[in-house]
């Protein structure tokens, strides 16, 4: 963590996510180079630094709670794999009681830290891999961005389901691609993708939020 706010602080930029203005975050100009960089102070293969993007899921989520806010105002959130924080910081600001912003990555923790702190908002950053529980506690689970590998999806959407079946609002926000189980998740908003984005965005036009409709089979 301490590499993050020395010398990985330096390679981030304090923007306005294009689809919500709202949040500020310290995001890299060039992910990879950021990467790179950070795996040479630490001497050691890190995970990529998905916590330095704002993500087309994410900034759909965001936007979705920013316009919505009575789906998170007064309750307990858990925004899953929270990256930069930006899902968390969303929901912090449209009035939610409580929120916990979760990540298996450290460097996404320092970074949530950051964000929270420059955004004004309480957030608890927890570090922890809780993809085979249910979210227990938790009256809203976000997911920005969540399904963007299969073996990720293959974990993360039992998760969704479970925490859906105890009563949980879950609220998903994803570009498609090419994981999302459509029998089971309809769209409540979707959005032009702006034209600032990841690389690997490139070709995507439009990002939704979806929730379950029911339980999967």
């Amino acid at each position: 963590m301490n590499n993050l706010r020395s010398r990985g602080i330096d390679d981030l930029h304090l923007i306005s996510v294009p689809l919500a203005p709202e949040v500020r975050l310290f995001l890299a100009e060039d992910a990879i180079l950021l990467w790179a960089r950070l795996e040479a102070d630490a001497g050691r293969r890190l995970p990529p630094p998905f916590w330095a993007s704002a993500w087309l899921g994410g900034q759909a989520l965001a936007r979705y709670v920013l316009d919505n806010p009575s789906v998170v105002a007064g309750r307990r959130v858990l925004d899953l794999a929270s990256g930069s924080g930006l899902v968390a910081i969303a929901a912090a600001m449209a009035g939610a009681r409580e929120v916990d912003a979760n990540d298996v990555d450290p460097y996404a923790i320092a970074a949530i830290e950051m964000n929270a702190q420059v955004n004004e908002v309480a957030i608890h950053p927890r570090w922890a891999d809780l993809l085979d529980g249910d979210g227990a506690g938790a009256e809203v689970v976000l997911a920005g961005d969540i399904l963007y590998s299969p073996g990720l999806a293959e974990r993360a959407l039992p998760f969704l389901a479970r925490a859906a079946a105890r009563g949980a609002l879950v609220l998903v926000g994803d570009p498609d691609r090419g994981h999302l189980p459509h029998d089971w998740l309809e769209t409540v908003a979707s959005y032009p993708v702006p034209i600032v984005g990841t690389p690997e965005d490139a070709q995507i036009e439009r990002t939704s939020v979806l929730t379950p409709r029911r339980s999967p089979a």
